[in-house]
């Protein structure tokens, strides 16, 4: 029987290409996102890919969303946590409103969405989590630290977390991707972009299509010995 796959932000963007890896990989693949509805029927429509809104930032929205994913597909074997946003602002003018969304989606989402899952991972002995981190998680960057807080905050979750579910079969993992390809960062203007070009050793932008290969080796049963590891995505751009 396929595993069940769910997909955080999963209509656009790396999440796109996520979902999508993931269905040609064998899985039954669910992808949640959180506003809008245009982008997500044109994905359906395009993927035969069924989605799901609600806000990862909302506990009972993730249980009641999770819910209807699980009804209409089974139980979740596999979750990526993919959704994020960005406010970014230097600090001495960040907003606590700027603050707080950033946490509430990136870190409290990665929270119930998950803790939402894990219950029932652990009664069959079975799960994957991937929570999608950042290069500036890792590293941080100035004007984001509300982003690279709530990205630093992902990998101690995984860490942590790691460490209880690998005797029920559970796996939790990171990838740290560098600068995609996406729609949001191909449309800066072409200087800024050339110098965030400059700055990767590989000299290029990676693809979403190449962060999905990664997820869909962590969700892999061939993954089951690796857990708590981070992979860095980013061309060489940054070194842990």
């Amino acid at each position: 029987m396929a595993r069940v796959a769910l997909v955080t932000g999963g209509s656009r963007g790396i999440g796109a290409a996520i979902s999508i890896g993931l269905k040609e990989a064998g899985c039954k693949v669910a992808a949640n996102y959180a506003g809008n509805d245009e982008a997500a029927a044109k994905f359906k429509d395009e993927t035969g890919i069924p989605v799901f809104k609600w806000s990862v930032a909302d506990y009972e929205a993730c249980k009641d969303g999770i819910a209807k994913v699980e009804a209409e597909l089974g139980p979740v074997d596999i979750l990526i946590n993919n959704a994020g946003i960005t406010r970014d602002a230097m600090f001495h003018r960040m907003t606590p409103d700027q603050w707080r969304e950033v946490i509430d989606t990136n870190l409290t989402g990665v929270f119930n969405m998950t803790h939402n899952v894990w219950s029932g991972m652990r009664d069959r002995k079975f799960g994957r989590v991937v929570t999608i981190s950042s290069i500036n998680g890792q590293k941080g960057q100035a004007g984001q630290a509300n982003y690279s807080a709530s990205k630093a905050g992902d990998l101690g979750f995984t860490k942590a977390l790691a460490q209880e579910g690998a005797r029920a079969g559970i796996t939790v993992n990171a990838i740290c991707p560098g600068y995609i390809a996406t729609d949001m960062v191909m449309a800066v203007p072409d200087d800024v972009r050339a110098k965030i070009i400059a700055q990767i050793p590989a000299g290029r932008l990676g693809e979403a299509s190449e962060i999905a290969r990664c997820v869909v080796f962590l969700a892999s049963d061939d993954a089951g010995f690796i857990t708590g590891s981070t992979i860095s995505a980013n061309g060489g751009q940054f070194f842990v």
